[in-house]
């Protein structure tokens, strides 16, 4: 890290280019001026922040030492000193002018988002935001004959199971009692004669028999269950102790 300098350093400096200017005639003095004018806006992006910095404050203590020579050259009385004194109110105005253009990007630029008081940061919620979860209630009808399917055909209900139109089956050994299908048409739901029921992901061709388990509802296409009537609801996933998207796991078998 660069060592900075004294304040004191920089004051002498400026005095030293203030007497400088002050000394040389003015009409070389002029022309260090412009040429330091033109140098930082016309080299604007390939000037480093530090020498546009020295540029500008040159300028800014450069002009009273051209004024006092102008002053000087023009006898030292009082239409000298009213000629400076109008030279520097044009002068700094115009110098005023350069550096609003030269920081007009700075201006421009949004400004960033507000910093958090502690009050706000000790009523914000911890953790990610709670989710509201609305269960559609299954639609449960008599395993009878012949039923409609919500992805086309009909599901046939036999003693021993279902039989939907492309020939699969689904099949219980104590007998279906009810089905349901999820709202898009994604699972296919059946109650046997003991407590249970059969759950098959007729997209992904997965069946899950979970027993002492009822279905409780749909949420985004996927079914909720509980143990029993007043317990809180759980995601199949929960249920099976997996991810949704994570393959059913299976014993070795021996």
């Amino acid at each position: 890290m660069a060592r900075r300098r004294p304040a004191w350093m920089f004051v002498g400096y400026a005095a030293l280019w203030v007497l400088l200017l002050a000394l040389l005639p003015w009409w070389l003095g002029l022309p260090v001026l412009l040429a330091l004018a033109a140098a930082v806006l016309l080299l604007q992006q390939r000037l480093s922040a530090p020498h546009a910095g020295l540029i500008r404050h040159a300028l800014r203590w450069g002009l009273p030492g051209w004024l006092f020579a102008l002053q000087r050259a023009l006898g030292s009385d009082a239409f000298a000193w009213g000629a400076a004194l109008l030279g520097a109110l044009v002068g700094y105005t115009l110098l005023a002018g350069l550096e609003a253009w030269l920081d007009r990007d700075l201006r421009r630029a949004p400004p960033g988002p507000p910093a958090a008081e502690w009050p706000e940061l000790a009523h914000a919620p911890i953790g990610p935001p709670a989710e509201i979860i609305e269960l559609l209630p299954p639609q449960w009808h008599e395993a009878r004959g012949e039923l409609p399917d919500p992805l086309g055909g009909a599901v046939h209900c036999e003693p021993g199971g279902c039989r939907f139109d492309d020939g699969t089956r689904v099949d219980a050994r104590d007998g279906v009692i009810r089905i349901a299908f999820s709202p898009g048409g994604r699972w296919f739901a059946a109650c046997s004669g003991k407590r249970g029921v059969l759950l098959w992901d007729r997209q992904r061709d997965r069946r899950h028999r979970l027993r002492n388990w009822q279905l409780c509802g749909w949420y985004r296409e996927q079914p909720w269950l509980t143990r029993r009537e007043g317990t809180v609801p759980l995601a199949l996933a929960a249920v099976l102790g997996q991810d949704a998207d994570e393959p059913p796991r299976t014993r070795p078998r021996t």
